[in-house]
């Protein structure tokens, strides 16, 4: 692994500055609003997130071929989810806005808000009838102090599954363990389970819900999940332990969004649950990520990146879905991002000459060798008991 990635992925995930405040022309530093609590007399809400600078990008605003696939006549529910699904795919700018909008303890000092950007594509891993697979890369070009560009930050980023009528959700439990839960048939039935999966394809968090369409635009949104604490706040926060959130994807004529709804839960020895501590709940957040498609954004290092690694990530995923069809609980030995437990992988994705050599075989031992290494045995007793 050079230098370069060496740095900016140990910058990204310790403090998110590979994401960028926006470089600007003009001879004054752009405004970023954002609503908040406006009668705060001190300067204390200014909004953190990162502070290195990306190369501004042109956006694409017309309408896509994707939403004019999406609003085709004549073709069934399933089918047009899954136009929705796939509209998701594509080269982006990605703003992040998040907010605590309801603060339970207020003894707390308040927390600030939280804004960056970055460059993402998404690819279409996977696509049948019944299942699509979409993978974020983060490809960065970030302007050095003279304002020219360095080369290209890339990290592989999160993933997302999309299953029709699912029979299983692999739920978070509570502090690094995971359980698969059965579905029947009535509850799944006309709906699609999205599932999160971490940087190293480690999960993150599942959900359920129905999609609807109209000429606007078309929307999912998912039922109320437990989560483990994001990269943005566990670094900056111990006073909450989970997050109880629903998320909302709307697809654009042009681009699409997310949005979160967080309730930060505090968790004592007893587990995740109203009764396991006094105050139960720190906040609620709002949080949105706007996909805003680009055009002539060079990509090229995002799309080597993948060519050369695709087949690793491909035994790192079969891996993880064996583990869970085992229906047994599974443990991390810490959380991924938290440890670092992402970096064994990171490293062998990015190792060319071995990667350009190896045999599927290969690709398989060393793949379950690694996630071996993050594995640990269950206690009893961990499972959540949230209420939500």
């Amino acid at each position: 692994m050079n230098f370069l990635r060496v740095f900016c992925l140990s910058v990204w995930l310790v403090t998110s500055s590979v994401y960028a405040t926006e470089a600007t022309t003009a001879s004054s530093t752009p405004h970023r609003f954002t609503f908040s609590f406006p009668f705060s007399d001190a300067d204390d809400m200014r909004p953190r997130g990162s502070t290195s600078t990306g190369a501004p990008v042109t956006l694409d605003t017309s309408v896509s071929e994707a939403w004019q696939f999406l609003r085709a006549v004549n073709i069934s529910t399933q089918e047009r989810d899954r136009r929705a699904i796939l509209a998701m795919a594509g080269e982006y700018r990605v703003s992040f806005d998040f907010l605590e909008i309801v603060q339970f303890d207020t003894t707390a000092p308040k927390d600030r808000p939280y804004q960056t950007w970055s460059t993402e594509k998404v690819y279409v891993v996977e696509n049948r009838p019944d299942f699509i697979s979409l993978q974020h890369i983060l490809v960065m070009h970030i302007l050095d102090d003279h304002g020219q560009r360095r080369a290209p930050a890339v990290i592989k980023h999160w993933r997302q599954d999309w299953q029709y009528e699912p029979r299983h959700l692999d739920e978070y439990q509570g502090p690094v363990r995971w359980q698969r839960r059965a579905l029947p048939k009535s509850q799944s039935r006309g709906r699609w389970s999205q599932s999160a999966y971490q940087v190293d394809d480690s999960p993150r968090y599942a959900a359920l819900g129905r999609w609807q369409h109209n000429a606007s635009f078309s929307t999912w949104i998912g039922n109320d999940t437990l989560r483990p604490l994001p990269r943005r706040e566990y670094t900056f926060r111990d006073d909450y332990q989970v997050l109880v959130a629903s998320n909302r994807h709307t697809i654009l004529p042009s681009g699409w969004v997310q949005e979160e709804n967080n309730l930060k839960q505090r968790v004592t020895q007893q587990g995740p649950g109203e009764a396991s501590h006094p105050l139960p709940f720190a906040a609620r957040e709002y949080g949105t990520a706007r996909y805003q498609p680009i055009r002539d954004g060079d990509f090229s290092a995002g799309d080597r990146y993948w060519a050369r690694s695709s087949a690793l990530w491909t035994e790192v995923r079969t891996y993880w879905e064996e583990l869970f069809e085992q229906r047994a609980p599974i443990c991390l030995i810490a959380a991924p991002d938290q440890k670092q437990l992402f970096v064994p992988l990171f490293e062998l994705a990015d190792d060319e000459p071995k990667l350009l050599t190896a045999t599927t075989a290969q690709l398989r031992i060393w793949a379950r060798q690694k996630i071996d290494g993050y594995l640990k045995t269950c206690t009893a007793g961990a499972a959540s008991n949230a209420s939500y």
